[in-house]
């Protein structure tokens, strides 16, 4: 017993010398306005790339896919239905005139966010299937929907000028690839009544106020139409509102539902 007290009192002092050296604890360090405003800038920057990387890239990308799957969802639907019955070619409609082509029937202008068709453009890719509704806002049609129409302009297979407009980055971006267009390029509107074919010709960048190119003929407003045209509109360049792009083609020819899908959507691409 007495040699435990004695073991424990030689080892006393060495324990009362560690704890001596002990280093005193640090003082914490109180966060000052400079470092919690650089933390919260810090913390906004992040925010705003990935908002970015969501409106250019990952959020494109997801809109496109859903664009192109609710377009094809409407081909089907009309695909499932009873084709319409277009009427029988007159004399008049099978004269060397139109060359013996079906005459296209005209539709009703749309109203203001109504879907009345798909585009279709081999060039931009075999599942491009993107629904045209009236109206060109933002908020009412091409945000949400995608291609839209501008009112009062004449519809698909319409003597005069088809004018759409979609953009070109964000919101599934529609006329991505508009420079990328050749001509002689197919652009098919697909409606329940069949396809109206037309054949791109040339590109255009003009200012916004621009406008003569929604003309009956584009860019030549005094002179009366006697041609069928598509001019389909978009912002120039990428990520801006400067300019804006300008695709003409002219119409071709009409193909009702129950003849088959047209040579254009499988005639393939020329590179």
């Amino acid at each position: 017993m007495g040699d435990q007290t004695s073991a424990e009192q030689q080892a006393a002092p060495a324990l009362r010398d560690r704890s001596s050296r002990r280093k005193p604890a640090r003082p914490r360090r109180r966060a000052s306005v400079t470092g919690v405003i650089g933390e919260l800038l810090i913390t906004a920057g992040v925010v705003a790339m990935l908002y970015v990387a969501w409106q250019l890239w990952i959020g494109d990308f997801i809109y496109g896919a859903q664009r192109n799957a609710e377009g094809l969802e409407i081909s089907e639907q009309w695909a499932q239905q009873a084709p319409p019955v277009i009427p029988e070619p007159t004399e008049s409609d099978t004269s060397e005139e139109t060359g013996g082509d079906i005459e296209p029937p005209i539709l009703a202008e749309p109203a203001d966010t109504e879907v009345f068709g798909v585009m279709r453009v081999p060039r931009f890719g075999e599942d491009y299937a993107v629904p045209m509704a009236g109206g060109v806002t933002r908020a009412g049609t091409l945000d949400p929907i995608g291609i839209g129409h501008y009112p009062g302009s004449p519809m698909p297979g319409e003597t005069g000028n088809f004018a759409v407009a979609a953009h070109r980055t964000t919101y599934g971006k529609p006329f991505n690839q508009i420079a990328d267009l050749q001509v002689g390029d197919a652009i098919v509107v697909e409606v329940k009544e069949g396809w109206y074919t037309y054949r791109f010709r040339t590109l255009e960048y003009v200012t916004p106020s621009e406008v003569d190119v929604l003309a009956a003929v584009p860019q030549k407003p005094e002179i009366e139409a006697d041609g069928k045209y598509i001019t389909m509109t978009s912002c120039s360049p990428m990520y801006s509102l400067a300019e804006r792009i300008v695709a003409y083609g002219v119409f071709e020819s009409f193909t009702p539902r129950d003849a088959g899908m047209p040579e254009a959507l499988t005639e393939g691409v020329s590179a």
